[in-house]
C-alpha cells in the first residue's frame, strides 16, 4: 500500500513541477509534458488509455437499423396519397344513399298514416257489407268507431 501512495505522490510532484515550468515559460521535460498534454491519459488509473481509431465501425448501431427507414416511410406515404386521390375511392358506391337516409324518417310517418287510412277503408267496406252504411249516419258511426280504434292502437304502441 505504501508503494502506491509513494507512486501517487511522485506522479503528483512531477505534474506540479511541470505546471510550474509551464507558468514560468520554461521548457517541459518530454516525459512529464506528454502525460499532461495527452488526451488519452486516464487520471484515475494514472495510465494511458488505449487509442480507438475513429474509422472503426460498430456492427450493431441504431443508425444502421434506421438507415433506410425514412425513405421507405416517405415512399409508402406517397403511394397512399395517390390511392386516396383516386376518384373511384371518393365517389360513393350508390349515388342516392344520402337521399334515402334522409327520407327514411319521413317515409316511416307516411307509412303509418297510409296503414291507418287502409284500415279505415276496410272497416267502412265491412260495415257497408253488413248493411250499416245504407244511410249516412251509419257510415259516420262506422268511421268514428274506426278512428277510436286507431287512436287506441296508437296509444298502445307509444
Amino acid at each position: 500500500m505504501s508503494t502506491t501512495l509513494t507512486d501517487a505522490s511522485d506522479a503528483r510532484k512531477a505534474r506540479l513541477t511541470a505546471l510550474r515550468k509551464r507558468r514560468e515559460g520554461g521548457g517541459v521535460d518530454s516525459e512529464a509534458g506528454s502525460v499532461i498534454k495527452s488526451r488519452l491519459f486516464d487520471p484515475e488509473t494514472r495510465t494511458l488509455k488505449k487509442h480507438v481509431p475513429d474509422d472503426v465501425e460498430m456492427e450493431d448501431t441504431v443508425e444502421k437499423k434506421v438507415e433506410g427507414l425514412a425513405e421507405k416511410i416517405i415512399a409508402e406515404d406517397a403511394e397512399r396519397r395517390q390511392q386516396e386521390l383516386d376518384l373511384f375511392n371518393i365517389a360513393p358506391k350508390r349515388a342516392n344513399w344520402d337521399l334515402k337516409r334522409d327520407m327514411d324518417k319521413k317515409l316511416a310517418k307516411l307509412e303509418r298514416q297510409t296503414q291507418q287510412a287502409i284500415h279505415t277503408l276496410i272497416r267502412q267496406r265491412l260495415a257497408a257489407e253488413k248493411g250499416q252504411s245504407d244511410d249516412i249516419v251509419g257510415a259516420m258511426k262506422a268511421q268514428e268507431a274506426s278512428e277510436r280504434a286507431d287512436a287506441d292502437d296508437d296509444d298502445d304502441e307509444d
